[in-house]
């Protein structure tokens, strides 16, 4: 399926749409919605396996205890367990995050290679915590995700990988030894056993599916190997209730002799060493003020200005990268500067906007052009007030006073 056949298939029927999206074609899909934005997916064949891969992935000190899988309430055991671990603080917003966008990505590519799927939108009142619902991924992150599939998918494609899928686990065909095989296998003998989808390799290895796929494939069609669907993992509940992520892959099929088996590397929870150290919860003292801006002159002028009237202060040099400590701070207000090294000021406001935990916190753009045009586009892209950089310190506190008065009332 083309991708922008897929896009238009997961647009929402609202914005505000809370429920689910069945795929159904080769296979059936579950995609979970919340305020229109997407949540989880998972699919009939291995919602246990690629949930346990994620969370040992970007959640490894998660002991989840797997919920009722047979229960009828209105979103999946994931996202209740998902939930759980938000609200006990087990899980951090920013992993959780990445996680998800991560398991879209895998999800929407595994959609892309059907031929054919035929969509049905299930409104289900949601029951998830607000905080939840704030890791939801925004319009602009499942764009950029779907980029990322295009380019899975064309790789996939100019491999001639079509009739291989990632889900699949390369076994060593009936009849075959694994002392037989040659020398020049680029896998170790443990991942043979099928036990292991492409999707479990390419994470250990931190590779793509792929980059496996193109390896294995001389094998594949000289009969060596073969591509093989296997079982999901347990799901009886109580098989793995309170197990550590870390030991429910199947490690057991690796022989001893193989290498180690590197981790992906995940985003630290902590932030870059320029950052001003704040409290997780500022509301003891004056409000947090985050400010957007690659300059080091001017990120130390806000500063000042800001620490003498009280406020606390988060620098943030690259907005991208950064976006993980407004997450896990939710500043009170943000001011930011149009014009970044690496990212469309204007981008990153209408990222902001799309994210439901900003989406109603004033944002303050800072600029060298002050022409009409670029006011109107800064409104376009949601900003709630426009100053022209180097701010006057008494005209700056007075708009970010003014503005967190407004919404205080709000």
């Amino acid at each position: 399926m083309e991708i922008d056949q897929l896009a238009q298939l997961l647009e929402p029927p609202d914005k505000s749409f809370d429920g689910t999206l069945l795929l159904q074609g080769q296979q059936s899909w579950t995609l979970s919605f919340a305020q229109g934005q997407f949540l989880y997916a998972e699919d009939e064949h291995h919602a246990q396996r690629r949930w346990s891969r994620h969370i040992k992935t970007y959640c490894p000190n998660y002991a989840y205890a797997l919920v009722d899988t047979t229960s009828a309430a209105p979103c999946s055991w994931q996202i209740r367990s998902l939930d759980e671990g938000i609200s006990r603080q087990k899980i951090s917003l920013i992993r959780a995050k990445f996680m998800l966008r991560s398991l879209l990505q895998e999800c929407l590519f595994e959609l892309s290679l059907c031929q054919h799927l035929v969509p049905s939108w299930q409104p289900k009142a949601s029951t998830i915590s607000k905080t939840c619902r704030s890791i939801t991924l925004s319009s602009w992150e499942s764009k950029m995700t779907l980029g990322k599939v295009k380019a899975m998918r064309e790789h996939w494609q100019t491999a001639q990988l079509m009739p291989f899928h990632p889900h699949q686990s390369p076994t060593l065909r009936a009849g075959v030894q694994a002392s037989q095989l040659p020398v020049d296998l680029p896998l170790d003998h443990g991942y043979l056993r099928g036990d292991f989808t492409l999707w479990e390799i390419a994470a250990r290895l931190d590779q793509s599916p792929g980059e496996i796929a193109v390896a294995l494939k001389p094998f594949l069609e000289e009969g060596t190997l073969d591509l093989l669907v296997i079982p999901d993992l347990p799901q009886d509940p109580a098989a793995l209730r309170a197990a550590p992520a870390s030991t429910i892959a199947p490690t057991a099929a690796v022989s001893p002799a193989s290498p180690s088996l590197p981790e992906r590397g995940v985003p630290s929870s902590g932030g870059p060493p320029h950052q001003t150290p704040v409290a997780k919860n500022p509301t003891a003292t004056r409000p947090l003020i985050a400010c957007i801006d690659d300059s080091p002159v001017l990120a130390h002028s806000l500063k000042k200005i800001l620490s003498s009237a009280g406020y606390q202060t988060l620098i943030i040099q690259e907005p991208m990268r950064g976006f993980s400590q407004l997450i896990e701070h939710q500043p009170a207000l943000i001011l930011l500067d149009l014009m970044l090294p690496n990212a469309d000021g204007y981008s990153v406001c209408r990222f902001l906007r799309d994210t439901p935990v900003f989406a109603k916190t004033p944002i303050i753009v800072l600029t060298g052009q002050s022409k009409p045009v670029d006011r109107a586009k800064a409104r376009l892209a949601g900003a709630t007030e426009f100053l022209v950089k180097p701010p006057k310190p008494e005209h700056l506190l007075r708009m970010i006073q003014m503005h967190l008065d407004v919404a205080l009332r709000t």
